[in-house]
């Protein structure tokens, strides 16, 4: 069975397939583990991809609020809004699956707004800067993105 696996120790993401694996660096929160909201931290836990957004894009589409803006990325662009977190190309959205701890209340993976999305080449992977998601390469991502669907499950450990 196919599933994703994410180390935040490691800043690794595996898929696991039946004709073997795939592991990529990736870049998970600054602050570390935790599903509390507002924590900026990577939730733990299983979780299940809910949404692909962005199929169709060009690399380095810029996305807000899961919705293409038109822009494509650029150090142009980068400057002239040095407030944003940039999230490109394609978007996982993930959702937790255990009620209590990543599912429901505060802790809602789902709710906060947890993605698995491309970031600026110029930003480190394979150390932990984000607010909260899983970064990746945009090439990586896209291959990732190609070979999963919906409901596939993604195991995030610490």
């Amino acid at each position: 069975m196919n599933r994703i696996e994410i180390s935040i120790a490691d800043q690794t993401l595996r898929l696991i397939t039946p004709l073997g694996e795939q592991c990529w660096s990736v870049s998970t929160a600054l602050n570390g583990s935790g599903n509390q909201k507002g924590s900026n931290c990577t939730p733990l836990g299983q979780h299940k991809v809910k949404l692909k957004i962005g199929e169709s894009a060009p690399i380095n589409s810029v996305f807000v609020g899961r919705r293409l803006t038109g822009e494509i990325y650029s150090e142009t662009l980068a400057k002239q809004y040095p407030e944003r977190d940039w999230i490109l190309t394609r978007i996982i959205w993930l959702q937790g699956m255990e009620s209590g701890f990543n599912r429901g209340g505060r802790v809602d993976t789902l709710s906060r707004y947890i993605y698995i999305h491309g970031t600026p080449d110029s930003e480190l992977m394979g150390v932990p800067i984000s607010h909260g998601c899983i970064r990746m390469r945009n090439r990586d991502l896209i291959a990732l993105f190609d070979q999963i669907d919906n409901n596939l499950i993604v195991n995030i450990t610490a």
